[in-house]
């Protein structure tokens, strides 16, 4: 047989992009499970697919070290209280402004939206085997405990609203990304605070304004208030993972406050460096731009789910572009990486068993997603498998098995077959009957289920909740 591919004679080696450094490095761990933090989600809406972009990203880089034969140790943190509207500390807090939204509480609001994210996340084949999913209400003692440390050190100071970070005491601040300090002092981020310091200093403990009624506040030595947004990642990740880190993993929008802030705290309070690796995706885009809830063109899972498109559809429709690349979103795009996963898991479907994975393959593949996880060399690098007429085809199902450990396509189980599209209007009133239910207002349940069979559908409950099916 033609050999494709040079043997190799050692393990291929991890490199990838360490966004402080600015350039690729051998990925060695600090000790023998390696650690990684990613941050999580605000849970005051639904996750759309630019965020999910991050988790997709995180799990290939997981799937890869684990294949590669590390222990790993990861957290996904739940941003459930204090994240302001701006990462810079200004405007609403966005589960407070869900409260009024919503008429709920903010403990029901972010209990609500979790279990969304978390089946997102399901759906994507993402691996939470043993990955921990923190909730920043669960460690407000650690948060506090973390800025009296760094006030005893006299690297904070108080305003009127709260206690903030002295960013001039900590001389590497900005390193990540390299931020031109010179060029905020001269104006470039405008401020509404102005008992700051520094244009860069940040909020470590907000405390609640007297005009404001708020239903998330914690008692502290500085009054009552909440946490800032930035020190919830500091004390979850140090808590549960030590006081470094090997790798460190969130959207480029992250790198020039939140991560920034991230490492100023940590490093002043610990004296270490806090993460070892930083690695950043890039966005999902629109036509109209960046995918964001506050611009209202964010689509959910659920919206690539109602269009009869499997949602690891737009798993390998992510894998197709380098993580570091930005991406633009479009339904032509999805529809035809459907149609190409189709393809694909038929074929791998339809191999028979009994083979064993072709080492040239496997070596090709490694030096791919070894080379700071190419995922579209592999993709390209699996089709040119299935097409090669000079490998059997029991070890063309052995080696795609293989490859699929890191891939996540699920190949050999995925299915296509047709869904069900529920309008939102369906979906609205399925949420209205079930509250009511909750609530013992039978009367409303039942004319809502009314309502709903009026439209073509019926509900049926069940004893994870309901299900709906066409009428």
């Amino acid at each position: 047989m033609f050999s494709l591919f040079k043997k190799r004679t050692i393990a291929q080696k991890l490199y990838l992009f360490n966004t402080k450094t600015k350039q690729k490095e051998e990925f060695e761990p600090i000790n023998k499970v390696v650690s990684i933090y990613s941050c999580g989600p605000t849970v005051y809406n639904y996750a759309h697919l630019g965020n999910l972009r991050s988790y997709v990203f995180r799990d290939i880089l997981k799937r890869v070290l684990l294949y590669s034969g590390h222990k790993v140790k990861d957290v996904i943190n739940i941003t459930d209280v204090g994240h302001l509207v701006s990462d810079a500390d200004e405007g609403e807090d966005r589960l407070e402004k869900a409260v009024r939204r919503e008429g709920k509480t903010a403990q029901d609001i972010a209990a609500f939206y979790t279990k969304e994210f978390l089946d997102d996340v399901k759906d994507l084949n993402i691996d939470t085997n043993k990955t921990l999913f923190p909730k920043a209400t669960e460690y407000i003692a650690e948060q506090i405990d973390l800025v009296k440390k760094l006030e005893e050190k006299k690297i904070t100071y108080k305003t009127t609203d709260g206690i903030y970070f002295d960013t001039s005491k900590f001389k590497n601040y900005g390193i990540l990304g390299g931020i031109d300090l010179e060029g905020l002092k001269e104006g470039a981020r405008v401020e509404i605070n102005r008992e700051k310091k520094n244009p860069t200093d940040f909020a470590l403990w907000k405390l609640s304004p007297k005009s404001e009624q708020r239903e998330q506040e914690w008692d502290s030595p500085w009054g009552k208030g909440f946490p800032g947004w930035h020190l919830e990642c500091s004390a979850m990740a140090m808590k549960l993972l030590g006081e470094q880190i090997d790798i460190h993993t969130g959207g480029i929008d992250h790198i020039p406050i939140h991560h920034n802030n991230e490492i100023a705290q940590s490093e002043s309070v610990t004296n270490k460096e806090f993460a070892r690796f930083w690695l950043h995706n890039q966005f999902l885009n629109v036509e109209s731009g960046k995918m964001a809830k506050s611009k209202e063109n964010f689509l959910r899972l659920q919206t690539v789910v109602d269009r009869n498109i499997n949602p690891l559809s737009y798993r390998y429709f992510l894998l197709q572009a380098h993580y570091r690349s930005p991406l633009t979103f479009s339904w032509e795009a999805l529809e035809a990486s459907q149609t190409a996963l189709r393809r694909l898991s038929e074929q791998a479907q339809a191999l028979p068993k009994g083979g064993s994975v072709s080492d040239e393959y496997k070596q090709k593949f490694e030096s791919y997603i070894s080379d700071d996880l190419d995922t579209p060399g592999a993709l390209a690098l699996v089709w040119t498998l299935v097409k090669d007429d000079s490998l059997q085809d029991t070890d063309k199902r052995a080696t795609l098995i293989n490859f699929d450990k890191i891939l996540g396509l699920d190949l050999f189980n995925i299915s296509f077959e047709k869904t069900i599209v529920i309008p939102e209007e369906i979906r609205r009133l399925a949420k209205e009957r079930e509250e009511a239910r909750k609530a013992k207002d039978w009367q409303k349940a039942d004319h809502t289920r009314e309502e709903i069979e009026k439209l073509g559908f019926v509900i049926k409950d069940i004893e994870s909740g309901f299900k709906i099916e066409k009428k």
